[in-house]
């Protein structure tokens, strides 16, 4: 094709060019802009969770008094139960039609959604159930992150890919960030805020959010018409034809499918597969746990109020999530050189740590929450006192008013009685060892669970991957929210510990199993797979 010297610069300078690959530099940037497309898409259902998941439960106590901390677990849970019916039909979908029908479909509930939840206080009655409700829908509108999962493993080469899967949870992990941001912001509102009467619209620091997740979502699908193309490319990198290609002018410049159909020959491993769903199950459950018992721990044990609670909370998981961040970005450097399955088993480590910091230790007892006389006589203790000594702090009396919050450990909790408190060192030294095992675990499971797979359609594979993640979100809150309310943290923390180690016994036993499509099949060779 490149007969001249000039000819071949004007090859190079048109096209990407790497051993196997022909790319025009239209066709690549075309396929990146779609990948930062399908970033965005996953950004934006992590905002839709953690937007309001530390003021979820003062909101509901307000607007329904009759809900209690075990029906906080099911709130929490709904957004999981509906990413779990939704993931493996969007998967199914993506298979079969352009991925643009579920993103756009599935953008649009999460919007709808997100205005229902604005609008939960206006019912006089059931008011927790509409909540539920809301949050069950936005829920199912974040199935679309397997078809975003599925898009990706199909856009890039085996070696494009680790990056590609760190990137994306890079972009999750910033949703989980700004989440709390957004909602720590919106706190300034304040509980009353404003009411447009014509609308019958309350803009407090509740609603706020949810809205301002809904104007992002719209953002979104107007992007997703814009910019979105169909893309697909073979483990070697090889442009491929697809099903779900609309006709946009790029079949034109894809190779013939025959080397895709040679390289698709042979059968998934699916005890590898089974395996890694498992994984990411534990690894989903723990941080779970984690999310939900934030808020409610931290008001019986520090006796914060709910503002201070979802406040406090904000900053911290936005720290946590900072960190997060940087560790997606060093850990593609890392697996280069280690693997991502050795990754896997020390991030796995480090969040057994973290749990086991968590236990509760010592003699000292939370304050107690005595609801007849609204807590009048207990001292509160702000989170720069709970880093001092215990010994030395005074006492501070809140004044004699009956209508001020309740604060402290609720003598209801029959386990408040005789449970040490977890010191705020312990509970920020746990949020850092998590935040920095989490997303360690999170990209690595994905990482082998596309390479495993290979280059065969991953949509309904990724909506089983997403569901078991669903599910770990469903399971993970009901069982901490029962746990700890009838039996601790001490209970709680020490089940979860229990559940790492038997996951990191699972990792062992499956170790080399954990390797690439094209591997397993030698026609690639293993790079610290």
């Amino acid at each position: 094709m490149c007969k001249s010297l000039t000819g071949f610069f004007l090859c190079v300078m048109g096209n990407k060019v790497t051993k196997d690959v022909v790319e025009t530099q239209e066709h690549f940037k075309s396929r990146w802009r779609s990948i930062w497309i399908m970033y965005l898409t996953m950004f934006l259902s992590s905002v839709g969770f953690s937007i309001v998941i530390m003021s979820v439960w003062p909101y509901l106590q307000e607007i329904d008094p009759t809900a209690d901390a075990s029906f906080l677990g099911w709130i929490i849970a709904s957004y999981s139960i509906g990413q779990m019916v939704a993931s493996p039909l969007f998967g199914l979908w993506s298979n079969y039609r352009p991925r643009r029908e579920p993103l756009v479909i599935s953008t649009a509930i999460s919007v709808a959604a997100n205005c229902l939840y604005a609008y939960v206080h206006v019912p006089h009655s059931h008011n927790k159930y509409y909540m539920l409700t809301a949050r069950a829908l936005v829920g199912f509108g974040a199935g679309n992150v397997a078809v975003v999962r599925s898009y990706i493993a199909g856009a890039t080469s085996l070696t494009e890919r680790t990056s590609a899967m760190a990137n994306t949870s890079a972009c999750q992990a910033v949703g989980f960030i700004l989440g709390p941001v957004f909602q720590t912001c919106f706190t300034l509102i304040g509980e009353e805020g404003i009411t447009w009467k014509l609308i019958n619209l309350q803009l407090n620091m509740y609603t706020a959010p949810v809205l301002f997740g809904a104007l992002l979502g719209v953002i979104n699908i107007i992007l997703i018409f814009v910019i979105f193309r169909e893309h697909r490319v073979d483990d070697m990198g090889r442009q491929c034809k697809s099903v779900n290609f609309e006709g946009e002018g790029t079949e034109g410049e894809v190779a013939e499918s025959g080397g895709l159909d040679q390289d698709a020959e042979g059968n998934i491993d699916h005890v590898a597969v089974v395996a890694l769903n498992f994984l990411f199950f534990v690894v989903l459950f723990v941080f779970a746990v984690f999310e939900t018992i934030a808020t409610p721990l931290t008001m019986d044990m520090y006796s914060w109020t709910r503002k201070e609670a979802v406040f406090y909370n904000g900053i911290i998981l936005s720290v946590v999530g900072i960190e997060s961040v940087i560790v997606f970005m060093v850990v593609k450097m890392l697996a280069k050189k280690t693997g991502e399955r050795a990754i896997l088993h020390g991030g796995l480590l480090i969040v057994l740590v973290g749990f086991f910091i968590l236990l509760p230790w010592g003699k000292k007892l939370p304050n107690i929450q005595w609801q007849e006389i609204k807590n009048n006589s207990i001292p509160r203790t702000t989170p720069t006192e709970m880093l001092m000594p215990f010994w030395s702090l005074q006492a501070m009396q809140p004044p004699s008013n009956h209508t001020a919050e309740p604060v402290g450990c609720p003598v209801t909790q029959s386990w408040c009685l005789n449970t040490p408190v977890i010191y705020l060192a312990q509970y920020i030294s746990s949020d850092i060892l998590i935040g920095l095992g989490y997303p360690v675990c999170n990209v690595m499971s994905y990482t082998l669970y596309s390479k495993i797979l290979g280059p065969k359609p991953q949509g309904v594979y990724m909506g089983w991957l997403t569901a078991s993640g669903s599910g770990a979100r469903i399971l993970g809150p009901v069982f901490v929210s029962q746990i700890y309310t009838h039996l601790g943290p001490r209970w709680a923390f020490s089940l979860i510990c229990g559940v790492v180690v038997v996951s990191l016994l699972l990792l062992e036993i499956v170790y080399k199993r954990l390797i690439a499509f094209s591997v397993r099949y030698g026609r690639m060779q293993e790079e610290n797979c």
